[in-house]
């Protein structure tokens, strides 16, 4: 007499709650539940727990060997229905809402489109609403399921070989490009060292100026300590030589402008004689300034105006007998000249529409502070000059 346990349910007993054991299912399905819901190295651990000690056999011999034992209930076949029960209680919550065999029949077809076989596959089986027809099905439906695993698992492999050689083929890619970058690092190496010995030289040479630096302004303190007012002495020894050049070059530029002043006269008294006609109103002007004796061999300096202008201006002062000198009020000539020609003038005549702002105020500075006399003129022209120096003449006399 066989064990109750031993014996597989009928299809009336199929119809209460409780879900079968794996030790109550046909033959036919322990072999792939075995195969595909354990995986190989789980299945090797249960039985050397089950039997106590390491197994020497293959895989095969171990997946035989557990199969057979599914068919009764054993320490190992308990000790699988306790992992199949753990690994996959996900699958069969959902397989428990199931309350008809076509419902368990629909959540298998659709674990087989998804993919998902294991779990399902021992939750239908064990499923209260399972019938032996149901249970044939899914078996034969996990038997393709394993012949497409094992045409993917095959052209996995091609995909394997491939990428396998292009793993070859990128590492000797791999391994030129490394050893290119090794020469590269080397080159940059050596570039480096020697700019680092660039950069130690020059550091050298500048640490070496800094040395004379800082000798030669100890001895130009020394110097300076050594003869008092060196700076102002020296100040004052290049401005008098740029007066004296200045002098200079005035002196060149007034003898010069004298002797063309003659030829022109004498060229215009020629024509004169030659052919004879009226002055023009300028020249009547001129000749009535010339009569102020006052204003000879005196210096007047005339500040702005424009250059054009400068050879009338010249004309005008050097006909009452006074030296001509001008400054164009900052626009070329240096501030410095304009120092030098105010000490110099005995008369200043400043044009204020044709001169910066800065010379207006040192000469108006300059001539408040020695009390020379200054005359402001505000249209630069021949005739506003002209009465400026009447007015002179006519104060001083």
């Amino acid at each position: 007499m066989c064990d109750k346990h031993t014996l597989p349910a009928t299809v009336e007993g199929l119809q209460g709650s409780r879900r079968r054991r794996v030790w109550e299912l046909g033959q036919n399905s322990h072999c792939p539940l075995v195969g595909v819901a354990l995986p190989l190295g789980v299945l090797r651990k249960l039985v050397e727990r089950v039997t106590g000690g390491r197994l020497l056999h293959d895989d095969y011999d171990i997946h035989v060997g557990a199969v057979s034992e599914c068919a009764l209930r054993n320490p190992l076949s308990e000790a699988i229905q306790k992992e199949l029960e753990r690994r996959y209680a996900g699958d069969i919550a959902r397989f428990r809402a199931a309350r008809s065999e076509d419902e368990v029949a629909a959540l298998w077809t659709q674990a087989v489109a998804d993919g998902k076989v294991p779990g399902a596959f021992w939750a239908g089986l064990t499923h209260p609403r399972c019938t032996p027809g149901l249970e044939q099905r899914m078996c034969r439906d996990i038997h393709m399921v394993q012949h497409q695993a094992g045409a993917c698992v095959r052209a996995d492999m091609d995909k394997v070989k491939a990428l396998m050689a292009d793993h070859a083929r990128l590492l000797r890619e791999l391994e030129k490009a490394q050893q290119r970058c090794q020469l590269l690092q080397k080159e940059k190496s050596a570039q480096a060292a020697c700019h680092e010995q660039q950069m130690m030289q020059a550091r050298a040479a500048a640490i070496a100026k800094d040395t004379d630096i800082h000798q030669l302004r100890g001895a130009l303190a020394e110097l300076q300590a050594a003869v008092p007012e060196l700076d102002a002495r020296t100040r004052l020894a290049n401005r008098v030589a740029q007066l004296e050049a200045r002098e200079q070059a005035l002196r060149g530029q007034v003898a010069a402008l004298k002797e063309e002043r003659d030829a022109a006269r004498a060229a215009q008294a020629v024509a004169e004689a030659m052919q004879p006609s009226p002055a023009p109103v300028a020249a009547a002007r001129l000749d009535a300034v010339e009569a102020p004796v006052r204003l000879f061999r005196r210096s007047v300096l005339c500040v702005g105006g424009r250059s054009g202008s400068v050879p009338v201006y010249r004309d005008v002062v050097e006909r009452v007998g006074a030296q001509f000198a001008h400054h164009d009020g900052g626009l070329e000539d240096s501030a410095g000249q304009l120092d030098a020609s105010l000490a110099a003038a005995d008369l200043v005549i400043c044009q204020t529409g044709c001169i910066s702002h800065h010379a207006y105020w040192r000469v108006k500075d300059h001539c408040k502070r020695t009390g020379k006399r200054c005359i402001f003129i505000d249209k630069p022209s021949a005739s506003s000059l002209l009465k400026s120096l009447q007015e002179v003449a006519t104060a001083e006399n």
